[in-house]
């Protein structure tokens, strides 16, 4: 019975007390709730109306809405008289010791929000970097998802992604195909030259076809080597690209120009056609 006497007099003492804290609490969490679904709402419309990639969208709303819903918690909470100080310490705390263990994740996260961000890519471009060059098939938050051109799946951390050098391949509409053509000391270099730019330079495809870029660029061990550059659409690269290299060769067979073999090529294949022609 002192038991129940007891509580009664704690309640007359402190009920009401504890009811408009309830009340004050409560009239905090509502208000709170409609204005942090009205910022959520409003950052959303902001971010879209300024074209922020999708993926992107939805993470940042996301972030927004939940940090505003800690802060209407700790307001809640701090309403109602529980001490906040040692609580936003045990966080802190926690915090840093998952930064600690995710730094790797974090650098990648990082790297992920500055690629959607700054763009220096998007889905569908042609993209060389750590040691690849691919198609870019998703940008997701913490990496990259790559299509090799033999139907590979690549994926790559954002982190080192971000942090290396990107070529981006398909930002430009037109590039310039470049070939090196290596042909004989003995071959007339004129005569080299025509036929080049008679194979190269008479494709409509070739846009600078009326400025044509031959030049016999170096005096190598084995060979002349001529380098051909023309400008063409980024979509017609590899084509005119294989197509002229092979009409080349062709076009120096039936005109009797001969592309030499490097001659330390030919020197190790004669030592090891040696060692084979000398075994019993």
């Amino acid at each position: 019975m002192d038991y129940l006497l007891q509580a009664k007099d704690f309640l007359i003492a402190r009920g009401i007390d504890m009811t408009l804290a309830l009340l004050k609490a409560l009239f905090v969490g509502v208000i709170g709730w409609q204005i942090v679904k009205f910022l959520s709402n409003t950052f959303g419309k902001i971010i879209k109306k300024n074209k922020v990639d999708l993926s992107l969208q939805v993470f940042l709303k996301s972030l927004i809405h939940n940090i505003l819903m800690v802060l209407l918690i700790l307001s809640v909470l701090s309403t109602l008289g529980i001490e906040m100080t040692s609580f936003i310490a045990i966080l802190g705390a926690a915090g840093l010791a998952i930064g600690l263990a995710l730094q790797g994740s974090l650098s990648n996260f990082a790297g992920g929000i500055l690629i959607l961000i700054i763009k220096p890519f998007k889905v569908g471009d042609v993209i060389e970097a750590q040691g690849v060059i691919a198609s870019v098939s998703e940008i997701q938050i913490f990496h990259t998802v790559l299509k090799s051109f033999d139907n590979k799946t690549i994926i790559i951390p954002n982190g080192p992604l971000y942090n290396d050098i990107i070529i981006n391949y398909s930002t430009e509409a037109n590039r310039k195909v470049e070939w090196v053509i290596g042909v004989s000391y003995s071959d007339d270099v004129d005569k080299v030259k025509q036929i080049i730019k008679k194979v190269v330079f008479s494709d409509e495809r070739i846009l600078d076809r009326e400025t044509p870029y031959i030049f016999l660029s170096e005096l190598a061990d084995s060979s002349v080597n001529f380098k051909v550059r023309g400008l063409v659409k980024n979509e017609d690269y590899w084509d005119i690209f294989f197509e002229k290299l092979e009409a080349i060769k062709k076009a120096f067979d039936k005109e009797g120009i001969s592309i030499p073999f490097p001659q330390r090529d030919i020197y190790l294949y004669n030592q090891q056609a040696s060692k084979i022609n000398s075994m019993p």
